[in-house]
């Protein structure tokens, strides 16, 4: 899929919803333009419990399996994900312990798309083989058409890549150090490196594709 097929390439895989999907990805293609950069469970063996604040997006997520995210693994049990600096910010996800009293990650992400804005938060899952973590694709809050999907650091896009099969986001290695560091605002300086570094995408072959092929691939309803 390229960017100058994409408008008869989305045609062809989404048939007589085409319009409108194309529509919303245009719009999505705006979104990223403007800001740069800016939970349906599938996983088998999870069983969520979610509940959601408006203000920051705070979701409080129980996982009853080991699940991946952009720089660790986090065992089973509750965390809270929500935006940093969520009026102006909307790019940058951190995710704590189930008091917020331990900041466990803070993840770079990027606008993603869904067709139909869901009643409750929703988590998407790259696809994997069976036996090993779910890795964590992207994170909607109830309500929104936009959610954020996970930047991973190159090598482990590459490896994501290969085993799911699907195309990963990718920036570059040493950012993540950037993951794990106390940042509490958007003006630390580990959160404005993250916001300035490239993103890319890795396909299954291993493989450099644009930012867009990852971003605009068919969106779930």
């Amino acid at each position: 899929m390229s960017v100058k097929g994409f408008s008869s390439n989305v045609a062809e895989t989404l048939g007589t919803s085409a319009d409108s999907q194309v529509n919303g990805k245009r719009h999505l293609l705006r979104c990223i333009g403007a800001t740069l950069f800016c939970l349906t469970m599938t996983g088998a063996g999870i069983t969520p419990r979610l509940f959601a604040d408006q203000f920051d997006k705070k979701a409080i997520v129980t996982f009853s399996a080991p699940v991946e995210i952009p720089g660790k693994a986090l065992p089973a049990g509750t965390y809270v994900f929500k935006l940093l600096d969520s009026t102006s910010n909307r790019n940058i996800v951190q995710v704590w312990d189930k008091d917020e009293k331990h900041l466990l990650a803070t993840m770079l992400a990027i606008p993603d798309y869904r067709l139909k804005p869901a009643d409750k938060p929703v988590i998407r899952f790259e696809e994997r083989p069976s036996g090993t973590p779910e890795a964590i694709k992207a994170w909607f809050y109830p309500g929104d058409e936009y959610g954020q999907q996970f930047v991973y650091p190159h090598d482990r896009a590459v490896e994501l890549a290969k085993r799911t099969n699907q195309n990963v986001l990718s920036m570059r290695n040493d950012m993540a150090k950037n993951i794990t560091t106390q940042a509490k605002s958007a003006s630390d300086p580990s959160i404005q490196e993250m916001q300035k570094t490239e993103v890319t995408g890795v396909d299954p072959s291993g493989d450099e594709v644009e930012l867009n092929i990852v971003i605009l691939e068919k969106p779930e309803n």
